[in-house]
């Protein structure tokens, strides 16, 4: 039920998200600094947000209450992107969707570690992700088909995204029941000193990763960008998160059932080297099918690292401080994301669109050099959080 939520809520994001790097850019005139400035500040709101949204679930030892807000926030935001009449109030309703995603995603990461059994978390990771990401590929195809109809009408098209929107939150509220594991015990709060202590040195390393990948990998409307700068045709935009998203689909669960049984690092390496190759791709590439190319080995590189950070999260926190783990790890990805958005539209602007994917490799391969030296505990580099022994071995 909740990986149906998620596709859902991620067919009304994307109608949108697929084609609003292009209508900044062709209907409101913004530059490439200013796509990559807020499409940073959203995406790291929402994942500055998921830290005190998932402490406070952890406060509250329940986990569904926040997530119907956030999700219900989210559909709130949709018909904004279809009045705005600039870049300024794309922004606040940009952010306003991110700020619903910030208040769902710990607690409902949180959910799905509580209902999942140890051995299979990784699956039920995956599982959750890949449902999400169905809706990330139907939501473009949908947008393709609705610009083709509708003359390239991108107003049009954005209200469309209202529809599905609602109905995730109809369907959390009605078809997700929250277990009871969490309910009756005493509460304190979870980010005192003593509390952020108990997460130990293995949950501080999961952070410190996450922020690297993050800083290795930048929005991707730039991704759509690309596309459109190499002669993909305006209505075919939406077509560049079609195919990173369903290499994304197909891969997560395969990938999040490997990370129940193989060292965590081996993934996370494997992860940044497909991302090394879609940079490079990205940066050579002068036909939109090359593009189409890089773009899918960035699907491969999300399917790969995504379901297994949040193993690897859930695997090294306390029961009863999960959410906060979440929150924890979502603050410093989204710090980071914000700088390497930014970045990535800085140079763009600056010094062109190969560029900017050359600097992306360059830091991979530098995330990768530092994930291989670094001394990790033992217990997040053989995961054993989760699983048997046999298993890890």
């Amino acid at each position: 039920m909740l990986g149906f939520v998620s596709l859902l809520m991620d067919i009304s994001s994307e109608i949108i998200h697929s084609l609003l790097p292009v209508f900044m850019v062709t209907t409101l005139g913004a530059s490439a600094f200013s796509v990559g400035l807020i499409e940073g500040a959203a995406e790291a709101t929402a994942l500055m947000v998921k830290v005190f949204s998932g402490a406070f679930s952890d406060y509250l030892g329940k986990r569904k209450g926040l997530a119907v807000l956030g999700y219900a926030l989210g559909a709130l935001s949709k018909p904004f992107f279809a009045m705005a009449p600039g870049v300024g109030t794309v922004l606040a309703a940009r952010l306003t969707d991110r700020i619903g995603k910030g208040i769902r995603g710990a607690p409902r990461d949180a959910l799905v570690a509580d209902i999942a059994p140890p051995h299979l978390r990784g699956a039920a990771f995956g599982l959750r992700q890949s449902l999400d990401t169905v809706g990330a590929i139907l939501g473009p195809l949908s947008a393709i088909g609705l610009m083709y109809l509708w003359a390239n009408d991108f107003r049009a098209v954005f209200w469309v995204a209202v529809i599905p929107g609602i109905l995730s939150v109809l369907l959390l509220m009605v078809g997700v029941r929250e277990p009871d594991t969490h309910l009756g015990a005493k509460r304190s709060n979870p980010i005192k000193w003593a509390n952020l202590v108990r997460l130990g040195r293995s949950s501080w390393q999961v952070v410190a990763i996450g922020a690297l990948f993050m800083l290795a990998r930048f929005s991707e409307a730039f991704l759509v960008l690309r596309a459109q700068q190499v002669g993909l045709p305006l209505y075919l935009a939406p077509l560049v998160l079609v195919a990173m998203n369903l290499v994304y689909s197909l891969s997560a669960y395969p990938f999040g059932r490997l990370s129940d049984r193989l060292p965590h690092t081996t993934l996370l390496a494997w992860g940044l080297v497909a991302l090394v190759l879609a940079d490079l791709v990205l940066a050579i590439g002068a036909h939109w099918a090359v593009t189409l190319a890089g773009v899918a080995l960035w699907g491969l590189h999300m399917g790969m690292t995504q379901g297994l950070l949040a193993t690897m999260v859930a695997d090294t926190a306390p029961e009863d401080l999960r959410g906060t783990a979440f929150g924890l790890f979502n603050l410093a990805s989204g710090l980071a994301l914000l700088i390497a958005s930014a970045l990535a539209g800085l140079l763009w602007d600056r010094l062109g669109a190969a560029f900017t994917f050359y600097a992306g490799a360059a830091l991979c391969a530098a995330t990768i050099a530092l994930i291989l030296v670094a001394q990790l505990d033992q217990r997040v580099v053989s995961g054993q959080g989760s699983g048997s022994d046999h298993d890890r071995r």
